[in-house]
């Protein structure tokens, strides 16, 4: 949006997931989309809520980006962490244990001192940056539950939902995006720009798809942090870049608080993995008796009926 000078951010979001679209029915074509669970298994409205709340995810994720500093977008990316917590909690009655949610605001105190360094943004701005959080947080949720619930994959689950997207983002368009679409330089080099970042948009949506169907909308999230450190942290060591020691010492207080949450997932994972093999060891065990008893008593009524 700033080097080529395309300000349409609603506009390159719709071109994204257009080419997203053009992609999985190619891929759809050659038989490689995998197949979708039956649409009985899933309501419709699930579908629906899911695509509406991508689209303004997205538009105004984008639209913030245009009118904030990426110092105060990132602030309002560390604000979604407390609203997964409290919207898994009001719809889901999931609740997040003391010792993660020490770790989740260490990890982003730590992401807040390494990257938040200049903030500028104007009403508008900040608006559409409070705006954002709740729907960015809603579609982690919905998404990762409709992955796991309902055994959809990332790409089935994409190829549903992107025309929904697609169709909010052209009501959306003439009332977010600024006039002057249709006297843009559509240059080779520029259309080629956009096309590159719609290749890149479409990758970074299915891996992370991928990354909500196999962990949780909280880890997504920290994975998403992790992200940035290690932007951060790659430029400093590869690049020369200057970060400062301020934003250093955050992101090592950032990387101890996402250790320290991984290992608390691992455990509860293997915990809750060695509980159900229990459970499954008990329950054959169970079944075995029961057949070995039900044999002796069949096996009795024949020596009488003798």
């Amino acid at each position: 949006m700033g080097t080529v000078g395309f300000h349409f951010p609603v506009a390159l979001s719709l071109i994204h997931y257009l080419f997203a679209w053009a992609l999985m029915a190619v891929l759809k074509a050659l038989y490689l989309l995998p197949i979708a669970p039956p649409l009985k298994s899933t309501p419709f409205s699930s579908l629906f809520a899911l695509g509406a709340v991508m689209s303004f995810s997205t538009g105004l994720a984008n639209i913030s980006l245009k009118h904030n500093s990426v110092g105060f977008y990132q602030m309002a990316k560390i604000a979604v962490t407390p609203t997964i917590v409290v919207a898994e909690f009001i719809l889901f009655q999931k609740k997040v244990s003391l010792q993660k949610v020490i770790t989740l605001v260490v990890a982003s105190f730590g992401v807040a001192i390494a990257t938040v360094t200049v903030l500028e943004f104007n009403f508008f701005g900040a608006c559409v940056a409070l705006a954002w959080i709740i729907p960015s947080a809603v579609n982690k949720i919905l998404w990762s539950n409709l992955q796991q619930i309902g055994n959809w994959t990332a790409l089935a689950l994409m190829w549903k939902t992107t025309p929904i997207t697609i169709f909010f983002f052209i009501v959306l368009m003439p009332l977010l995006d600024p006039p002057g679409l249709l006297s843009f330089n559509w240059d080779f080099k520029n259309s080629s720009a956009i096309i590159i970042s719609a290749l890149f948009g479409f990758l970074l949506q299915w891996s992370g798809a991928l990354a909500l169907g196999a962990t949780s909308a909280l880890a997504h999230v920290v994975l998403g942090q992790f992200k940035t450190i290690v932007i951060m942290l790659s430029g400093y060591l590869v690049f020369n870049s200057d970060p400062g020691f301020t934003s250093l010492c955050g992101a090592v207080i950032a990387l101890a608080g996402m250790s320290v949450y991984t290992y608390l997932g691992m455990k509860g994972s293997g915990t809750s993995g060695r509980r159900n093999s229990l459970n499954s060891r008990q329950n054959s065990h169970f079944l075995k008796s029961k057949v070995i008893t039900d044999g002796e008593k069949q096996e009795t009524k024949t020596v009488d009926s003798v």
